[in-house]
């Protein structure tokens, strides 16, 4: 039987619910905002549905099906990307943008509720992609949005910089004699191949973490977005990545292929990751270590290559999946999603180690983890302080007005030091006479 808390719960089954809650009761039906937000979510289920309700007639694009096949949708079938597709149906029906943010904060406000209820794991709605397509100004300061600030830069990057060595210098302790390489049954070689796996964790958690924290990239252009079914939305491959040109050619927003820059800092992070495990151009940089997924894909690999489930096992033995892919250069596995990616930036921001430090240096932070549109908030504000908007907004792949929209804060800070200069200037020659 479904639980009451669910997500196979169909969302229109907590609409009342919802009302009921934030709106003025069973008694207050008619209330202006218990009207308004109804309406909202009626809108949002039919949009799920692949079907057009909009009052002003604006409607999703003719291939839009839906996000179900069926006449219901469940909890289950909601994540950030269909909240960030509604946010950009909203965005592009001809509506204010006033208006697109007041119509999504309704959507947004029943997805925390339904978050807080237990019948979603996460707050989909104010995921920093889902909000991506969104006008720029959403109400709020845009100084006050979480941007890595130089500190949180360098406690993050320290710690994974210190995971990676001390990865290698397990992997290098262990020896293993030459007449055991290669073999599947040898406990040495088997504790090589487990070191050399944890070495490739570590420098995944290690080249992510660069990447955000300086190139800018939006996580949907060079991880995985699983319900964007449009080209170019499933993770970077290590064929787009060009060391010598310092760049990766990235699905933009703008939905065109583009050069992206990869700084200094990032390119050997990336060289050492890529090192760790010699698989082909067509992987993607960024894997999934899901277990069950990389057994699923190994053994029907090995299965596909007309081995029997005894040589399966025996190859497989104690080598942990994503070398055994690797070492027989089998297809690509499934890339990191952006969700998963959030998951490691959470654990990594939160593990007892960094915690220690960051009680150091009494950090805050808005949000419980270093987000990834933070880290890419964090190098356009370095950018807009160094070189300038316009600079800013080449490197982000925005136009200069949203740049200066976002950072809007930097201009009215120069402004007031401006000010303070120029009251100073004046005071001094009134006192001079």
């Amino acid at each position: 039987m479904t639980g009451r808390r669910s997500v196979e719960t169909p969302i229109d089954d907590t609409f009342s619910k919802y009302l009921t809650d934030k709106g003025k009761g069973d008694v207050g039906e008619q209330g202006a905002y218990r009207t308004d937000a109804e309406r909202e979510l009626r809108r949002f289920h039919q949009w799920c549905l692949g079907q057009t309700a909009d009052p002003a007639n604006a409607s999703p694009p003719e291939s839009w099906e839906g996000v179900v096949d069926g006449d219901t949708v469940r909890f289950a079938d909601l994540d950030t990307t269909v909240f960030s597709d509604y946010a950009r149906y909203l965005s592009t029906s001809g509506y204010a943008a006033g208006t697109v943010l007041t119509y999504y904060a309704h959507i947004a406000s029943w997805c925390g509720w339904s978050h807080a209820q237990g019948y979603i794991p996460r707050h989909y709605a104010r995921e920093s992609d889902a909000e991506d397509p969104l006008p720029e100004n959403d109400g709020r300061r845009p100084g006050d949005q979480q941007s890595w600030e130089p500190i949180h830069r360098d406690l993050i990057t320290q710690f994974v910089d210190r995971r990676v060595s001390e990865a290698f210098d397990t992997l290098g302790a262990i020896e293993v004699p030459q007449a055991k390489h290669g073999d599947p049954e040898s406990e040495a070689w088997q504790a090589k191949q487990r070191a050399r796996f944890e070495a490739y964790q570590r420098c995944r958690e290690q080249a992510l973490v660069y990447v955000i924290a300086y190139t800018g990239l939006r996580g949907s252009e060079f991880l995985s977005a699983p319900k964007e079914d449009r080209e170019g939305r499933n993770g970077i491959r290590w064929r787009d990545v060009s060391f010598a040109d310092s760049s990766v050619t990235v699905f933009r927003k703008s939905r065109e292929w583009k050069e992206a820059s990869l700084p200094e800092p990032v390119i050997t992070p990336l060289r050492r990751y890529a090192e760790v495990l010699d698989v082909p151009e067509s992987w993607p940089v960024f894997t999934t270590l899901h277990r069950p997924s990389l057994a699923s894909h190994v053994t029907k690999g090995l299965t596909e290559r007309g081995l029997d489930e005894d040589a399966i096992e025996r190859i497989r033995g104690g080598t942990p999946d994503l070398v055994v892919a690797a070492e027989h250069d089998l297809p690509a596995p499934k890339p990191l999603t952006t969700e998963g990616a959030r998951s490691i930036m959470d654990q990594l921001w939160n593990h007892e180690e960094l915690i220690e430090r960051r009680d150091e240096f009494d950090l805050t932070l808005d949000g419980d983890y270093l987000e990834l549109h933070g880290g890419r908030r964090g190098v356009g504000e370095v950018l807009v302080r160094q070189f300038g908007y316009a600079a800013a907004a080449r490197y982000l792949d925005n136009s200069e007005e949203q740049v200066r929209g976002a950072y809007q804060h930097i201009e009215a800070a120069e402004r007031a030091d401006m000010a303070t200069e120029a009251f100073s200037q004046t005071d001094n020659r009134v006192n001079e006479h």
